[in-house]
């Protein structure tokens, strides 16, 4: 059966695509940030996966305000990169695993969550800065990837413990697939949860960064969390923007860990914050299942 292997967390900030498209990733404002995610691309190089199920939020690329899915996943073979109105990223077409992706909907609709079957879809920054951050520049993105977006633009948006609860059901889709990899083993599979961490666009708060409320969010993510996904709506946007509302989906990626389950508790890999990039708190986490 497939498996779980280990969990990814990172902001998804577009200002960051921006930065490695335009070589500024050495500039003395860019570098310390992608100095932190060194680490992280030399253990993607040593764990690559088999497929990654990114969790991301569109940004008004896929989806307007004439149709938002609270949860859609990705089923097609491959996925484009999005013009966001100054033009596609130049990165790779992503490589889609449609039959995975069709037995997680199966299974999870069974599993009473409804999600919206996407079969043609354009990727935004949200689902390619994250890959760049840990792969990054590459002339093909190393495994396949299973899009999954959730709404956290237009309210109401699911709740933390929707999304910690959801992240359960999906460990159950992932480990009940029997489908085998190239090499004949049963699937690496990595699961994703972008977004966040405290920002806000708009408004009399626009540019708040609330850093010491953003590394307890990730200390309680690691140790406590389902403790977190009890944390209400209102909290998040006290504390960490409107825009901070996104790390609801780092809460999908920690539901399907081990230890959620009754498993041993992740080790954690690498853990980084890094303030301001663009307007925006960095925050990024690496979990493997034991």
């Amino acid at each position: 059966m497939a498996k779980i292997t280990a969990s990814v967390y990172t902001s998804h900030v577009p200002a960051i695509g921006a930065a490695l498209d335009l070589k500024k990733d050495h500039e003395p404002y860019w570098q310390p940030l992608f100095k932190g995610y060194e680490k992280s691309k030399q253990w993607m190089k040593d764990n690559k996966p088999d497929v990654i199920f990114l969790v991301f939020n569109d940004h008004a690329t896929a989806f307007d305000l004439s149709m938002i899915p609270t949860f859609a996943i990705g089923c097609a073979d491959s996925y484009t990169p999005a013009d966001e109105g100054y033009g596609a990223r130049p990165v790779p077409v992503v490589k889609g695993h449609a039959d995975l992706a069709c037995h997680i909907a199966q299974s999870v609709i069974q599993q009473d969550f409804d999600l919206t079957i996407i079969n043609h879809m354009d990727v935004d920054h949200g689902l390619t800065v994250p890959l760049s951050l840990m792969c990054g520049d590459v002339t093909e993105w190393p495994c396949a990837v299973i899009p999954f977006a959730v709404n956290v633009v237009q309210y109401p948006v699911p709740s933390g413990q929707r999304c910690f609860n959801l992240g359960k059901a999906i460990r159950k889709a992932i480990e009940s697939y029997d489908g085998l990899n190239a090499d004949g083993k049963p699937l690496n599979v990595q699961i994703w949860g972008t977004g966040g961490m405290s920002h806000q666009l708009q408004g009399a708060r626009a540019g708040l960064i609330n850093l010491d409320w953003d590394k307890q969010f990730i200390e309680r993510m690691v140790n406590d969390p389902a403790d977190l996904a009890t944390m209400p709506h209102m909290d998040y946007v006290r504390e960490a923007g409107s825009e901070g509302i996104e790390l609801v989906m780092w809460l999908i990626a920690r539901g399907a860990m081990a230890d959620v389950a009754g498993g041993a508790k992740p080790s954690e890999v690498h853990r980084f914050h890094h303030v301001p990039a663009s307007n925006t708190s960095v925050g990024h986490l690496i979990l493997e299942n034991n």
